[in-house]
């Protein structure tokens, strides 16, 4: 199964000629997640031809222009096509309010459920099959959350000359042992699925993180996650600045990401004070703290491949 995530826009505050503003989306085996949405969204969408009308939920750190602004769009594009199912959008307080002026003021035609949700973080704000989505606390000048999507536990791997020994024949039911379920021989004895599997295997875990002052307890939230995007919006040097802001550099970005024991970060909304080049600052100073750390760009592409 497929877990990719797409970077849309890497950069904060405001747009620049070659930096889109912050969005990532998800996709999962065809079931697309955004997360924010920034002004050049769509035009990124476009360029990586993602079939971004079909995009299952929107989850929104918080409402900042620079995180919304590409969303009236998206919203409206989608009704070009016809559409049943729902679209379900989440955020902190202010998010409805937000969607609601944009589709009264710019008279949208919808033709599609928009569903919003306003959440209190921590919780779990979505669920789907075999896996769910968390938010979570963040600290900005105004409410903001961060957000997790984890697997579920997936069965352990098949041992086929286990289940020949105990009488399983080939055929379907190996696929209900493999499913979870117990089968009855044509012997009459029952398998159940523990005899003919191995331990359970962990499943992928991607995390979104922008906008918040450092924290120690963003680590735990984010703890072994394969993918972390979070902001690291200045050097060292404007460590103080970006604290008055509620910020982070790009060095307590890669603590959260050493100390939660990711797999890979990659830093996300960058001030726009910096030109591409210097922006190899930042990742100098996050790679002497963790060192898989990947500066983000426009329309750049990471696989989420399981473990095992």
């Amino acid at each position: 199964m497929n877990l990719e995530a797409f970077v849309l826009g890497c950069g904060g505050m405001m747009p620049l000629p070659y930096r889109h503003l912050t969005s990532v989306l998800l996709r999962r085996e065809g079931q697309l997640f955004l997360f924010d949405g920034g002004e050049g969204t769509q035009v990124s969408l476009r360029r990586l031809n993602l079939k971004w009308k079909k995009i299952n939920a929107i989850f929104v750190s918080h409402t900042h222009a620079d995180h919304v602004t590409g969303l009236p769009g998206i919203l409206m594009l989608s009704s070009q096509v016809e559409r049943d199912e729902p679209l379900y959008i989440y955020g902190p307080p202010k998010i409805a309010e937000y969607i609601e002026t944009s589709r009264s003021v710019l008279d949208m035609y919808i033709n599609y459920p928009i569903i919003v949700k306003e959440i209190e973080a921590p919780c779990v704000c979505y669920e789907g099959d075999g896996f769910y989505v968390r938010a979570f606390p963040l600290k900005h000048t105004k409410t903001c959350v961060g957000y997790t999507l984890e697997e579920l536990d997936r069965p352990g791997e098949f041992k086929p000359e286990k289940a020949k020994e105990l009488g399983v024949p080939v055929g379907p039911m190996w696929s209900k042992l493999q499913h979870g379920e117990s089968v009855i021989t044509p012997g009459g004895k029952e398998v159940s699925p523990d005899e003919v599997l191995g331990p359970a295997r962990r499943g992928r875990k991607f995390s979104y993180v922008t906008d918040t002052l450092y924290l120690p307890s963003i680590a735990k939230e984010v703890r072994g996650s394969d993918l972390l995007i979070c902001e690291g919006m200045f050097t060292k040097e404007f460590e103080d600045q970006a604290a008055e802001k509620k910020h982070m550099t790009s060095t307590q970005a890669a603590t959260i990401a050493r100390d939660a024991q990711a797999d890979k970060l990659g830093l996300i909304h960058y001030s726009p004070r910096y030109t591409d080049s210097e922006l190899k600052q930042l990742l100098t100073e996050a790679q002497a703290v963790f060192k898989d750390t990947v500066l983000t760009k426009d329309r750049m592409i990471f696989e989420i491949p399981y473990k095992d």
